[in-house]
This record gives C-alpha cells, structure tokens and sequence, in this order.
C-alpha cells in the first residue's frame, strides 16, 4: 500500500467483513435430500457414488432398491456386499415385464414400510430409496403424503438419495439437490446390448 493510499476506517473494516459473512453459504448440519431423476443413465449410478463416498467416511448406509429383482446380482450389489453393505431389494422385475402387476405393487408398497423403518431407525447416516419415483409416478403412493411424513419423521441429520424417472415436482421442490440426466444418446439405440460392469 503507498504512503498516498487512505487507511480504511475500522467501521468499513467490519462492514466488509459482515458482508463476506453473508455471502458465504450457510454451514448446517441437517442432512440433505437428493433426487435423481429424467431419462438419462446414471440416476443409480450417481447415488452409488455417493455410497462409496460414505462408506469411505466409516458412516451408516441403507439401500432399499424397489422394482428391481430381489434376486438379482449385478456388479453393483456384489460390490457393496465386499464392503458390508447388503442392499434390500423388494421387486421382482421392472414394471413392463411383470407377470402380475398386484405383486409387483405390493412388493414395492412393502418396500416403502422397510424404508420407513430405515429412516426412523436412527442408525444411518444415509438412506438411499432406489428407483422410488416409480411408486409416486404410478400412484402407487400419494406425492404429498410421503413427503408430509419425511417431514415429519426424517431424523434432522439423516441424509435420504431417491432415483427414477419422472420425479414429480412436489418432490423436487422438497428436494435440496436435484439433478435431471438427459439422455443425449444410448448404446441401446442403436443396437448394443446392455454389458456386464456398465448397465449391470
């Protein structure tokens, strides 16, 4: 600073300050919610991201996979259980290739009682509800009666990841992070089936 130069005065010191202050995001606590939804690939994909990442921090996981086959053994689920992690699974199958779609509903609706238990439980750090927008888009469950009860009973500090398409837009303005994955182009399209260690 040259000698020319005017000493800032202490108020203007503190003004700057103050305004630095509240300009900076605000640090909490509470856990967050994040939707993963649209049409792209990666909705599963990027909430596994996520898991690892806990995992890493020696913290809680549930993964409660609706629609998806109980029985199914994709790299993914044979991964977290190296780790520790046993993912629920209470489908059996997608929706367009059920047998009997009653099942396929009720499986799912009973899915929805395991997660409330994991929520309620106290005893994760992260909740993950894996391809749950299928019951609120199919009206499986009503939009605004899962989020009054997440607001009611989703512990402060528990963070909850939900995926699939077509997430309804309650959920995403109850959401603090929402990331939509466009599809700009698939293997699928044009002919390429799905391969072990990237669709499975």
């Amino acid at each position: 600073m040259s000698d020319d130069a005017p000493t800032p005065h202490p108020d203007q010191n503190n003004e700057a300050e103050a305004r630095r202050r509240e300009g900076r995001p605000k640090r909490t606590k509470r856990g967050l919610v994040l939707v993963n939804t649209g049409d792209g690939k990666g909705k599963t994909t990027a909430a596994l991201g996520v898991i690892l990442r806990m995992l890493g921090r020696k913290k809680k996981v549930a993964l409660i996979q609706f629609l998806k086959h109980e029985g199914g053994q994709w790299g993914e689920i044979r991964a977290l259980a190296q780790l520790g992690l046993e993912a629920e699974k209470t489908g059996d199958g997608w929706t367009w290739t059920s047998k009997d779609i009653d099942e396929t509903q009720a499986r799912a609706l009973h899915g929805w009682e395991i997660a409330k238990q994991r929520i309620t439980s106290g005893q994760y750090d992260l909740v993950v509800l894996d391809e749950f927008t299928y019951l609120l888009d199919f009206g499986w469950l009503d939009t605004t009666e899962v989020i009054g009860w997440l607001k009611e009973n989703k512990p402060e500090k528990l963070n909850l990841i939900i995926t699939g398409r077509n997430a309804p837009q309650a959920l995403i303005d109850y959401a603090d992070t929402v990331t939509h994955m466009t599809k700009v182009k698939h293997a699928y399209d044009a002919g390429i089936p799905a391969r072990a260690g990237i669709e499975f």
